[in-house]
């Protein structure tokens, strides 16, 4: 495709973007900004960019087997370094996006992945940053890698502001409008494309209530060893040791979900999220109370799982993985194009009948009650219960990331 492309943050996110792209040669080059010195020379950066605990070295995920030397021609002077053939530019001065000088690069597309700055309202001369300031500094389209975050709540969302998860909603992004794009979060990632299906077969009348718990691999966020509590901190146990704790902690995934599926607001919906020590590999447990009708299929386990082939076979991107496998969460690391992988082997569902009081119910008519003895009505109801792994990191949420990246820079 060409062009050049701008990386704000070298973390989790940023470093394993910088890979996915020098793999696929999207752009001609590709310049980061970590906005600080780092160790004693460019070579230092290089050494963290070829390595990951998580997924091995660049060399293998790039080549495979033979593992061949992934960075080449490291000039601490320019900054600059090959990586796969594609020439990558390292700079190390400026923290607040309006000084790093994007234009002065030739970059027009960036992804904010510093998690510092992801609030679309903030002005771009704000002292401490802000995401706007990616285009004072140049850049046309900024890509947030997280969801946004609005500090000032009376302040709505800005009209050139969007959120889409690859396979869901890119239709929702106007080119002519939307200059801040957020790729939303891992887990919205994942539960888009494991509730989108439902609700094209299913609609969102018939799915009464639903619920996700996400168990949720560890971040950077999160402690290695117990600390003290930082001032007005209300939830200690962010800081306790990830390698010694399953801890409970909060999702803003719902919230997120609506945003890129306007049919949730119709479904009474919750979700949670609990960490544990693994460094990524995650599971979405999603549990949907769905209304039975008579003249329909019964929803049972080979119903729910056949949405979820069918999804597979037809989603677009492939996003959809379905498999009848007995899966871990290590099998799923770094596959390839999926935001979610179903494990059907453990889909379970149970039907029954529940009986209400239809007088309790609001703007039931005087005659129907009349109509119904002791004004009980049973509903047939089928809880399903539909397991989804997703690798937090690379091949889950980064692949997307990196889709949604891409189609931003063909405007250019």
């Amino acid at each position: 495709m060409g062009g050049r492309l701008g990386i704000n943050g070298l973390g989790r996110i940023g470093k394993l973007v910088l890979w996915r792209h020098v793999a696929a040669r999207d752009f001609d080059e590709i310049v980061v900004n970590v906005g600080r010195a780092v160790g004693t020379s460019l070579n230092d950066i290089a050494y963290y960019i070829g390595r990951d605990s998580t997924y091995g070295s660049l060399g293998k995920y790039l080549y495979g087997f033979k593992d061949q030397p992934a960075i080449a021609n490291i000039d601490d002077g320019t900054g600059t370094m090959t990586i796969n053939g594609v020439k990558v530019t390292v700079l190390r001065k400026s923290r607040n996006p309006k000084d790093i000088g994007w234009a002065g690069h030739g970059v027009e597309v960036v992804v904010e992945s510093s998690g510092a700055f992801v609030d679309p309202t903030i002005p771009a001369d704000d002292p401490k940053g802000a995401l706007a300031g990616h285009l004072d500094s140049g850049a046309k389209k900024v890509i947030l890698s997280a969801p946004f975050k609005i500090k000032d709540k009376s302040k709505p969302m800005p009209d050139d502001a969007v959120t889409v998860v690859m396979g869901i909603n890119e239709h929702d992004y106007n080119p002519a409008r939307h200059r801040f794009i957020s790729a939303a979060s891992c887990t919205t990632t994942c539960l888009a494309h494991m509730f989108k299906p439902l609700i094209n077969k299913i609609g969102p009348k018939k799915i009464l209530t639903a619920s996700m718990a996400t168990v949720h691999a560890a971040t950077g966020t999160q402690e290695v060893l117990d600390r003290l509590a930082k001032p007005k901190d209300k939830d200690l146990r962010k800081n306790r040791s990830i390698f010694n704790n399953i801890i409970l902690t909060t999702t803003g995934a719902a919230d997120t979900l609506a945003l890129v599926i306007p049919e949730m607001s119709q479904i009474g919906f919750i979700a949670e999220s609990v960490r544990i020590p693994t460094t990524t590999g995650s599971l979405v447990i999603l549990v949907v109370n769905i209304q039975e009708e008579p003249d329909r299929i019964i929803v049972d386990r080979d119903y729910i799982n056949g949405i979820y082939k069918e999804a597979a076979e037809n989603s677009p991107h492939r996003l959809v993985v379905y498999s009848e496998e007995q899966n871990v969460s290590s099998d799923i690391i770094s596959m390839p194009l999926a935001a979610v992988i179903i494990e059907a082997h453990e889909t379970h569902t149970r039907t029954a009948e529940i009986t209400f009081d239809a007088g309790r119910l609001v703007g039931v008519k005087k005659e129907i009650l009349e109509g119904l003895k002791d004004n009980m009505v049973r509903i047939p109801l089928t809880q399903a219960v539909i397991y989804g792994w997703y690798d937090n990191e690379m091949g889950s949420y980064v692949n997307a990331l990196s889709m949604l990246t891409t189609m931003a820079a063909e405007d250019f």
